[in-house]
């Protein structure tokens, strides 16, 4: 069998996927591995036999396909975090980087290590393949035994940098007892996840109601909810934002449970009556997303209620029903919920497309031309003081890329953003691809080298800066920061650099909110990190 699966690289990323992938989702008292089972299937296949290590190209499609539909995805949330809390979660990063460095010079002395093998622990504890990359670029006049030190060392680190970080944040959210759909509800202003919307009908008995429009009221009361049907007598039509209410109409209201409550006791009392079941003037229909003229425009500029006498009361994204409003970007994918006359209807569905075949296909060139992008990003050398010169490699360049072009959304004809379900597969597929290559390559190494001298003191300083980063990133994150788990369990992943623990975060939570905290610190701790290594062998060497 071993010699069938060295002679066969594709049968043996499929065997890993095919036991770690189900393995997976197994789960014994509510805690789970998830899809970084891939990685450890892979280990220990990989320890079986040295032959049995998946080409480096595997792992590195799979990292660049993940990371480019992570920064697709993510790009509009990670520009607007600066606005918010960017600079606030990149200063902790930066905090917890110099204690892992502080604990590497610790671990040198103590166990007595060269430098050569304390900066690859470094690397492989803090799981950063480009910090490994600037060691050995600064030991290219060295012997080949020198050079495969700091290998060595993270290989066999790197495997708990995933391990123990994964173990921290099950450990930490138990601790917490973190309600993920609680923090996904407050946090839905990030545009990450959706809520439970309601819809009810309410009379109206407030007095001093038409002294303004339906918008004017929204904004000076800020009520978070939207105006559907209004029925005044027997007539019943779609409110505009310029619609005068008065004492006696009935209105529906789409929102959240408490936004509905708390916006129908300022209105009046909540009727028994259901103006969205009426279907005899106004009907509804959902509707997918699949025209590219629509895409990644806001739905003040479509001007549904100008041209089609329509409004959309719900988009659903995933599985996640938002609120709509007018700086809302619409993304192929999403399937809105249409009120309109029935006559019209046939019309809006050509309008936004409405084909769930176009959402299964992706644009080839603009996802390869964006890719290409990023790799040529990851390529050019970036100079920094003392004369080091790093590059942002094949994780960092197509994430930088894919931020920057998910942002944009289109460039003239040009569309960068993937269909909804579309980023997700390719996503999936890619990490897998990752867990399986990065698992098979390390896993000989990693036995070899702990079964032998040094290398379970190498394993010990690793695993403490691994876990000891983990638990005050996230203690410190959570309870000093006031950081929602969802935001920081993507945060450490961005610390750590790791896709890897960045799929489990998101299986945890079961939104895409550790995305945005893992885009916003990856690029500083990826330089950091770099710059981290280099002196850290130029201080001990």
């Amino acid at each position: 069998m071993i010699e069938l699966l060295a002679n066969n690289p594709l049968l043996l990323l499929f065997v890993v996927a095919a036991i770690g992938y189900p393995l997976g989702r197994l789960k014994i008292k509510g805690f789970g591995l998830g899809v970084a089972a891939v990685l450890f299937v892979g280990l220990a296949i990989g320890a079986l036999d040295p032959r049995l290590s998946l080409p480096s190209f595997i792992y590195l499609f799979g990292l660049v396909l993940f990371v480019y539909t992570i920064g697709l995805s993510g790009g509009p949330s990670f520009f607007a975090s600066f606005k918010r809390q960017g600079l606030r979660d990149n200063v902790l990063v930066f905090g917890i980087l110099l204690f892992a460095f502080g604990l590497a010079l610790a671990a040198h002395y103590l166990f007595n290590l060269k430098a050569t093998l304390t900066a690859g622990m470094f690397a492989g504890s803090l799981t950063n393949t480009p910090a490994l990359a600037s060691v050995l670029e600064l030991l290219t006049s060295a012997t080949e035994a020198v050079q495969a030190e700091p290998v060595v060392a993270y290989a066999v680190t790197y495997p708990i940098g995933v391990i123990g970080v994964i173990l921290a944040i099950q450990v930490m959210q138990s601790l917490f007892k973190t309600d993920y759909k609680k923090e996904a509800i407050a946090l839905r202003d990030l545009g990450a996840s959706g809520e439970n919307l309601r819809n009810i009908t309410v009379k109206i008995s407030r007095q001093n109601i038409s002294s303004n429009s339906v918008e004017g009221w929204r904004k000076q009361e800020n009520w978070p909810v939207i105006f559907g049907r209004l029925k005044r007598g027997q007539d019943l039509e779609l409110v505009h934002p310029t619609t005068v209410l008065e004492p006696g109409d009935l209105l529906s209201l789409i929102g959240s449970d408490e936004a509905v409550q708390q916006v129908a006791n300022e209105l009046g009392v909540i009727t028994t009556e259901h103006l969205e079941l009426e279907r005899s003037e106004l009907d509804f229909r959902r509707i997918f997303v699949s025209n590219s003229a629509v895409a990644d425009k806001m739905l003040a500029e479509l001007k549904l209620p100008e041209h089609y006498g329509a409004l959309i009361t719900r988009v659903r994204r995933g599985d996640s029903d938002i609120l709509p409003h007018g700086a809302m970007r619409l993304e192929l994918g999403d399937r809105v919920r249409v009120i309109a006359r029935r006559e019209r209807m046939s019309e809006l569905s050509e309008y936004f497309g409405d084909s769930y075949k176009a959402l299964s296909e992706i644009d080839i060139m603009s996802f390869s031309l964006g890719i290409s992008l990023g790799l040529l990003l990851g390529l050019i050398p970036i100079p920094l003081p003392g004369g080091i010169r790093f590059q942002l490699g094949f994780a960092g360049g197509p994430l930088i890329a894919a931020l920057i072009l998910g942002t944009l959304g289109r460039t003239g004809p040009i569309i960068w953003q993937l269909p909804y379900s579309a980023n997700l597969t390719i996503r999936q597929l890619g990490l897998v691809l990752f867990l399986a290559g990065v698992g098979t390559r390390s896993g000989y190494a990693f036995v070899s080298t702990l079964s032998g001298s040094g290398g379970l003191a190498i394993f010990i300083a690793g695993a403490i800066i691994t876990f000891s980063t983990s638990l005050l990133t996230l203690i410190l994150g959570h309870k000093v920061f006031k950081i929602p788990m969802s935001l920081l369990t993507g945060m450490l992943s961005g610390l750590q650099t790791q896709p890897a623990v960045l799929g489990f975060a998101n299986e945890q939570t079961g939104n895409d909110l550790p995305n945005i905290g893992y885009a916003t610190v990856f690029p500083l701790a990826t330089i950091l990190k770099i710059l981290m290594a280099q002196v850290l062998l130029s201080l001990l060497t």
